[in-house]
């Protein structure tokens, strides 16, 4: 029986988790992604449940047992194992939101031409809505704004977010957790970069607002909607 690195990496997950009862896991996470980590606890689960999977009739089980003790092992086997559970819920939730980026209703779409982007819009304001920039961290007065009220397009001003889905997600830029209704924003398969996202544009004219994560843990729908704010105008209630 011919073994993937996956298949590896999960025997090695499994005889951690069986061996150690998940101490080392747990001390090795919270190692590399400190303690206040968002959803740590979760995050473990996942990593526990995916290693439990069903020992191959192969020899590599003892071989890992003997062979592989080594706790710097574990710094690269967990990381991996975490960045393949993470790759695997981002697909799942693209997937699931491709019916509903495909049937936006476009009758109030805003078109114009980049020349007249360019006349509204500043220049920062034109190179992250119209080029898909991204604003340095922390920059905005947004992401740390708690006032009630409703996030707009800067561009065409439609309503996109409210006051009540924004929560503190510590990454530095302003974060909700769902769009102001199913029709306000568009998700857009973004492979750039070397890296597998999903965009959010606002539904009305197309302008980049930034990307949305599975991480928002604590949120009702587990998703972070982390926005530019740039991007963003605000209509105080």
């Amino acid at each position: 029986m011919q073994l993937g690195i996956a298949d590896v990496i999960k025997i090695i997950m499994r005889k951690v988790v069986q061996d150690c009862k998940g101490t080392i896991c747990k001390r090795m996470l919270k190692n590399l992604f400190g303690l206040g980590f968002c959803g740590f606890n979760r995050k473990l689960g996942c990593i526990c449940r995916l290693a439990d999977i069903q020992k191959p009739k192969t020899n590599v089980i003892s071989y890992v047992k003997e062979n592989m003790k080594n706790q710097f092992l574990y710094l690269l086997v967990i990381p991996a194992l975490f960045a393949m559970q993470c790759s695997k819920k981002m697909t799942t939730h693209t997937e699931a939101t491709k019916t509903t980026t495909m049937n936006t209703n476009d009758s109030n779409a805003v078109v114009k031409t980049e020349e007249e982007w360019k006349k509204i819009l500043s220049p920062e304001e034109y190179r992250i809505l119209r080029e898909k920039g991204t604003e340095r961290a922390f920059s905005s007065e947004y992401e740390t704004l708690w006032d009630s009220g409703t996030y707009v397009c800067k561009a065409c001003g439609a309503e996109l977010f409210t006051s009540a889905t924004k929560f503190d997600a510590g990454c530095g830029w302003p974060s909700f957790y769902q769009g102001i209704n199913k029709s306000a924003v568009k998700e857009i398969v973004d492979n750039t970069h070397g890296m597998s996202r999903t965009e959010v544009v606002c539904a009305r004219c197309n302008g980049h607002l930034g990307h949305v994560f599975t991480d928002g843990y604590g949120q009702p729908t587990g998703l972070r909607y982390c926005i530019n704010g740039v991007s963003l105008g605000f209509k105080k209630k």
